[in-house]
């Protein structure tokens, strides 16, 4: 469900310019993201597709101080939520954005991302709406185009049609997959990171789906 846009909410991210890249800045990114975090040029670049309100973006940042975090969502009132986390933690290593993923192509060089997080993207269960998914091939061969060699997609899903769907995906786009489980809190490993959405579908029974794809050589 899309959110309302609220009254004034462009003035209010402007209070985080600091980490919220404005549009005017994004046109002119691509090949230049290492550079707006810091003169470090070798750290990774890790991005999160569908930032929601930051749970996740936050605490990983919070944990990987030396990575590089950029978060993309297309709306701009979750963005605010977000972007006041990234403020009460103090995280230089976090940019946000309010972005179509749609248009992905346009704000990065080839290999300029070392990794992609897909959290609980919005399911799109009707068939005719199946290329709005992110993990439909269009997109996989986007983001294949804007990986490094050793590039990996992190993916969770409380959706198991999806997280069906996209296994066929990953696979009609030439990816592997490993780590595929579909109960990811049976045995929940230690580094995972739970998002906000993860936490509440977990409490209510539902199992979370995770599998990490990465490009076939």
């Amino acid at each position: 469900m899309r959110l309302r846009r609220k009254p004034h909410i462009d003035e209010k991210i402007k209070n985080f310019a600091a980490f919220v890249m404005p549009n005017e800045k994004l046109e002119n990114i691509n090949g230049r993201w290492r550079e707006e975090f810091s003169d470090d040029t070798t750290r990774e670049l890790h991005v999160e597709l569908g930032t929601g309100k930051g749970d996740f973006i936050t605490t990983i940042a919070e944990k990987n101080s030396a990575i590089n975090f950029l978060g993309l969502e297309l709306e701009a009132t979750v963005v605010l939520a977000a972007a006041r986390k990234v403020h009460e933690k103090n995280l230089s290593n976090v940019r946000l954005a309010v972005f179509d993923i749609n248009h992905i192509e346009e704000i990065f060089s080839a290999g300029e991302v070392d990794r992609f997080y897909i959290n609980f993207c919005d399911p799109w269960p009707k068939k005719r709406h199946a290329k709005r998914r992110l993990t439909y091939i269009k997109f996989l061969d986007m983001y294949k185009k804007i990986l490094k060699p050793s590039g990996e997609i992190h993916f969770k899903t409380d959706n198991r049609a999806l997280f069906d769907f996209s296994l066929e995906q990953f696979d009609l786009a030439g990816w592997k997959v490993r780590d595929v489980t579909f109960d990811l809190h049976d045995a929940e490993p230690p580094e995972n990171i739970r998002t906000e959405y993860e936490n509440k579908f977990s409490s209510q029974g539902v199992k979370i789906n995770r599998c990490v794809a990465f490009l076939a050589e």
